[in-house]
């Protein structure tokens, strides 16, 4: 794709939180196109679960913008640190991986992250390549690189050595072993959520003492899960996976809040800026629904992972399996109360009053008589996170609006 140094930028910028140096990007771009070299644009993905969400692939969406614009793109799955697991916002030392599932994970990694980057022009690396033929005397060298006073200005190890909670010497070389991630692959810019500051800017540290340029770090922001308030993440429930049936994306696409809906919008959807400010307006005044726009980015991102046959058809059977235009008007609603963080889906709907025991939700559930939020719930073990609102619907005409306290 060519395109001019403003042109790139105004492209690149769109989404990101912070860009340091804030002119090293720039600069960066215009030596490239002078000696008419790509710059090597580097995310690194720890296969600590063995699925891609919705909230991984703003970073990779921003990869392929890089690789549209003519850079080289390195997917680094780190294989060898998520044995130590990277230690950003966490309270405990983390449980160790093995490596059967490290390696199982990094399979589907593989397989999944091509649904949005070019299989052709992604050179995925794996950082055992380097990490295994290092020597104890390599290892002694990279330690040396960085002090332990630097490192506890981390604000989650310094908040745990405040508390008296352990935190193991292997956590501490995570920050090194991702900086020298970047030494070994000669990163020009490295791509990371906004947690990742701290461990992107040791990487800039650690080239330098390597005698190597050190790179631009850019950060973006991180997706809130659909209970629109904490990020998007598995063990929290509020996700959306890539590979999540069509009709599953869909509807839970369709339960997020109408303001949450716009930073998806910004942060997932390939519609421009202006087109988006656009849309807003026209809501604003009326003349769209926000269920229509919801629905409309609902269809882009399934068919962007599926295709957009799928995509219509998850239109239209969540128009027929959930219409709110078929729901009564007067909606019961229910206020729970709940001292866990998440609670059962069968539970809730004894809860709630939809049904009589957990085993009746358990066998509504496996027909396929319960809906959340406008999806198909199929699991009897799911868990719903313990916040904001549900509303639920039991075979075609019993309905609960349930409010967390």
């Amino acid at each position: 794709m060519n395109k001019n140094i403003k042109e790139q930028l105004d492209i690149l910028k769109r989404g990101t939180v912070e860009i340091i140096p804030e002119d090293g990007l720039e600069k960066k771009l215009q030596r490239s196109l002078r000696d008419r070299k790509p710059l090597i644009i580097k995310a690194g993905f720890d296969p600590t679960a063995p699925d891609i969400h919705l909230g991984h692939t703003v970073l990779l969406q921003k990869m392929r913008q890089f690789q549209e614009l003519g850079h080289r793109i390195v997917f680094l799955i780190g294989d060898f640190t998520a044995m130590i697991g990277d230690p950003s916002g966490q309270n405990e030392m983390r449980k160790p991986m093995t490596r059967d599932e490290i390696i199982k994970n990094a399979e589907t990694y593989k397989d999944q992250v091509f649904k949005i980057l070019d299989a052709k022009k992604t050179e995925v690396r794996f950082n055992s390549e380097w990490f295994l033929k290092m020597t104890p005397l390599e290892f002694i060298e990279l330690a040396s690189k960085q002090t332990v006073a630097r490192t506890l200005e981390r604000a989650d190890f310094k908040k745990r050595y405040t508390e008296g909670r352990d935190i193991n010497l292997l956590e501490f070389y995570y920050p090194l072993f991702q900086g020298y991630d970047s030494v070994a692959l000669s990163a020009d810019v490295e791509l990371g959520g906004t947690d990742q500051k701290f461990n992107l800017l040791m990487a800039r540290t650690i080239q330098e003492r390597y005698g190597k340029e050190p790179q631009v770090v850019m950060t973006l922001p991180l997706l809130e899960g659909i209970d629109g308030t904490e990020k998007m993440s598995k063990s929290l429930g509020n996700y959306i996976g890539i590979t999540d049936p069509p009709m599953e994306a869909f509807g839970k696409i369709m339960s997020i809040s109408d303001d949450l809906m716009w930073r998806y919008y910004e942060l997932l959807s390939d519609l421009s800026i202006a087109e988006i400010k656009g849309l807003k307006a026209k809501v604003k005044e009326g003349s769209l629904h926000p269920m229509d726009v919801k629905a409309r980015l609902a269809e882009e991102i399934v068919g962007r992972f599926h295709s957009q046959e799928d995509a219509r058809k998850a239109h239209e059977e969540f128009d027929s399996v959930f219409s709110r235009r078929e729901a009564p008007k007067d909606i019961p609603i229910k206020e729970i109360k709940c001292k866990d963080e998440s609670i059962p889906l069968p539970l809730l709907l004894v809860e709630a009053g939809l049904c009589s025991s957990r085993s009746e939700a358990r066998r509504l559930i496996q027909q396929g008589g319960v809906d959340v939020d406008g999806r198909r719930a199929r699991d009897i073990n799911e868990k719903l996170p313990v916040k904001g609102k549900r509303l639920l619907k039991v075979g075609k005409r019993k309905f609960c609006e349930v409010h967390f306290k």
